[in-house]
């Protein structure tokens, strides 16, 4: 699993390995690459490492579009991951969203200055890093409301980038907890 973000996305896959019904069954490698700094590079990283490695069952990258400015090469790094095999969990504007998710429904457009602020008044925290193991419980509902948005949004046409608001982070936990969420 290779992340962008150096906190809120690491500490939340971190309390994610740590649950016992988790833990006892999948191996997570969690890689942090502050170099790669943009979703291309993610994909790129996880290519080569799942061509080097053939014990890795599954790739992930866990990245964000950012708005207002989206991070350069989305679509190329989504059509790699796709003819790669790697598997992509974008929120849509930020990871913010998907714990603004775990607390309340939120249909309507966020930048990533709002999600930040909306997500940090919901928990209560100062800066980027979050507990974890507070949002485990409260993870089915975020899975619920993450993949009625992508319903939503396949209902009514609309296509990536424009899907703000949304989150797969929700397809991640499905392949962690084996579509038992």
């Amino acid at each position: 699993m290779y992340c962008e973000g150096e906190a809120s996305e690491p500490d939340y896959i971190s309390a994610l390995k740590r649950l016992p019904e988790i833990r006892g069954n999948t191996a997570i490698n969690l890689i942090i690459d502050a170099t790669a700094g943009v979703p291309l590079k993610l994909v790129e990283k996880a290519v080569a490492r799942q061509q080097r490695d053939t014990e890795i069952d599954e790739s992930w990258c866990v990245f964000d579009v950012e708005w207002p400015r989206h991070h350069p090469n989305l679509d190329r790094a989504l059509r790699l991951a796709a003819a790669e095999g790697i598997n992509v969990a974008v929120s849509n504007p930020c990871f913010e969203l998907w714990l603004i998710l775990h607390h309340q429904p939120h249909t309507g457009f966020l930048d990533n200055r709002g999600a930040e602020a909306l997500s940090s008044r919901l928990d209560g925290r100062q800066g980027k890093r979050i507990d974890g193991a507070g949002y485990m419980k409260l993870r089915r509902d975020a899975y619920i409301r993450a993949e009625a948005l992508a319903d939503r949004h396949e209902r009514d046409g609309t296509t990536f980038p424009n899907d703000n608001p949304s989150s797969s982070m929700y397809r991640l936990l499905a392949a962690i907890e084996g579509g038992v969420i």
